[in-house]
């Protein structure tokens, strides 16, 4: 069997053991799923959660897309009249409760081909991070310490090399301000004299198998904790950012957008309840600007 073929039944794997942990979780609704076709080739399988008891919104979404390369990805890619194939899971969660974070993560797989059918290009990225409302340091120890036993299992260097590129994406260049306080990223991890493609196929499952033990147990620990109106009314300041993101600067949300994606899909990561407040700032010394503090200045968890 094909890395790509092993790759989208391991993600179809991966969907139905995360989404069937979170409805266990939130005991009142559970994920809408919809089956979609891209008219390019492909399509992909869209599960939702909304207005349960601690999940606001969310979507697991896997897909599997092929075909030509649209002309703007040619550009991006310094290619002409090429074929491709990609496949991955994407997932954003926004709780109810601020106390609890927005966690997001994403597995990936490509590959690029000559009008021959031969494979020029593969690669395999992704990731997952964390994004509090309110900053508890002990949650972030925990998600960072998760994501570094997965990476240690493959190369101790590779924590602190995929956890720095995690803070330099989930940059917001224009707010000057972390996303999030980080977790991982990784992008184009390609066969070398070091590295095969089924090593990279290990690691990046091992780092989505890990992605239940670094979440779930915050989500536990936070879900039941009183809030005021005024946290919530931050928690929704704060996913303004997070839409921003994911809109203005998001690789995912662009590669989607430009190869005719499927919209509903692709937006799914936007939060239901957000709010923009002009020129909005923190009470000096209160937990909100100790948040802030922390993402303007990323630091070292575990």
């Amino acid at each position: 069997m094909t890395i790509k073929d092993r790759f989208y039944d391991y993600i179809q794997e991966l969907q139905d053991s995360i989404t069937s942990t979170l409805e266990a979780i939130d005991s009142q609704v559970q994920f809408q799923e919809d089956l979609w076709e891209r008219a390019e080739g492909g399509g992909g399988r869209t599960r939702v959660i909304e207005n349960g008891a601690v999940f606001e919104k969310g979507g697991v979404n896997i897909s599997a897309v092929h075909g030509a390369l649209p002309k703007s990805m040619q550009t991006y890619f310094g290619v002409t009249d090429a074929d491709f194939f990609a496949c991955g899971l994407s997932l954003v969660i926004h709780p109810k409760n601020p106390f609890v974070p927005t966690v997001h993560a994403n597995w990936r797989y490509f590959e690029m081909y000559d009008k021959q059918g031969n494979i020029v290009d593969q690669w395999f990225g992704g990731g997952q991070d964390l994004t509090p409302y309110y900053l508890f340091e002990e949650d972030a120890q925990h998600f960072h310490s998760v994501c570094k036993r997965a990476c240690d299992a493959h190369d101790p260097e590779f924590h602190g090399h995929y956890k720095k590129r995690c803070d330099e994406y989930f940059w917001n260049t224009h707010r000057n301000e972390a996303r999030g306080v980080g977790g991982l990223f990784f992008d184009y991890l390609k066969a070398s004299e070091k590295r095969s493609m089924e090593d990279w196929y290990v690691f990046v499952t091992e780092v989505g198998n890990s992605f239940l033990e670094a979440y779930v147990p915050i989500v536990h620990k936070r879900r039941a904790m009183d809030y005021t109106k005024e946290q919530r009314n931050w928690q929704e300041i704060r996913r303004g950012r997070y839409v921003e993101f994911n809109l203005v600067h998001d690789k995912g949300t662009l590669f989607g957008l430009r190869t005719n994606g499927r919209i509903e899909s692709i937006l799914m990561s936007l939060p239901p309840h957000v709010q923009w407040k002009y020129d909005h700032h923190p009470e000096s010394g209160s937990d909100e600007e100790k948040l802030l503090a922390v993402l303007k200045h990323p630091k070292e968890w575990v």
